[in-house]
Parts: structure tokens; sequence; C-alpha cells
């Protein structure tokens, strides 16, 4: 065969360390940005970024040689160090251990789409949390809650 193809579209879910509340609505498009821009540049395709104050829904196209854990610890990373170089915050920014990593067909990929974009709406309705142990749920993943995330319950 000539050539490789594939199409493998992951759904990429992490929070603020201690799901604080610390993205502020005056920088959120710009770390948004800074995000999608980290993926385009390690070649794979940011179709969306978008989130709430305490958490962070990534939609990408991957490439098939590419380490999911690997993109998403220089996700993390780089993200952090952005928010801590421009001093959004009066102290260190850092996201939570972990991550949540789903995969989805092309023929979903508006659903989740959509999804992803309208967080805002979803969050009038149900906590992160409420969000997060659904979709373990509907991907059949087991998983014992307090080892989840660190949640504070407001």
């Amino acid at each position: 065969m000539a050539g490789t193809f594939s199409q493998i579209y992951i759904h990429v879910i992490f929070a603020v360390r201690r799901r604080e509340n610390l993205i502020g609505e005056s920088w959120k498009d710009e770390l948004h940005k800074y995000i999608a821009g980290i993926i385009e540049g390690k070649k794979q395709k940011s179709i969306i970024v978008n989130g709430m104050a305490d958490h962070i829904h990534v939609l990408i196209g991957l490439r098939p040689s590419t380490n999911i854990s690997d993109l998403v610890r220089d996700i993390k990373n780089n993200s952090s160090n952005f928010i801590n170089d421009r001093k959004f915050l009066r102290w260190h920014f850092s996201w939570q251990e972990g991550y949540g990593a789903f995969s989805y067909s092309h023929s979903q990929l508006n659903n989740v789409y959509q999804y992803i974009l309208n967080q805002e709406r979803h969050h009038r309705t149900r906590t992160f949390r409420e969000e997060y142990l659904e979709i373990l749920e509907k991907f059949d993943i087991t998983y014992q809650s307090n080892y989840v995330f660190d949640w504070i319950d407001l």
C-alpha cells in the first residue's frame, strides 16, 4: 500500500487543578486559540477548543503515529506556562493530573462539535462532575469516582 490513511477523532477533557473556576472570561478565547496552536504545532488537526472556567474540551483529528498522552501532556504544560507567563492570575496556575480521551467516528463529529461549542448551555443544568461521569458511563468505562478528579463541592 502506497500510503497511510486514517480518521482518528479524539475528544479530550481536562480540568483546572482542584477544579477551581480560574479560567477568566477576559482571556479564555486567547487560551483556546493558544491550545489550538499547540495542537496544530504538533501536526495534528485542532477541530474545536472550548470549555468553562474549570475545564477544557478539545476535539482533535489525530495522526496514527501520535501518542495521545504525550500530546495532552504538551497541551497542558504549554498552556499552563502560557497562563503563568502572561500573569492572567496572581498565583500559579496548573491543570489537574489526568484527562479523559474519547474516540468518535466521522459521522459523530458534528454532534461532538456542537456539544463542545455549547458548553455554557450544558452547564446551566449540570455540573462538570455530572457531565464527566456521564461521559465515562456512556463509554462504559469502569471508574471509582473518588479517583476521577480532585473534586471540590461548591
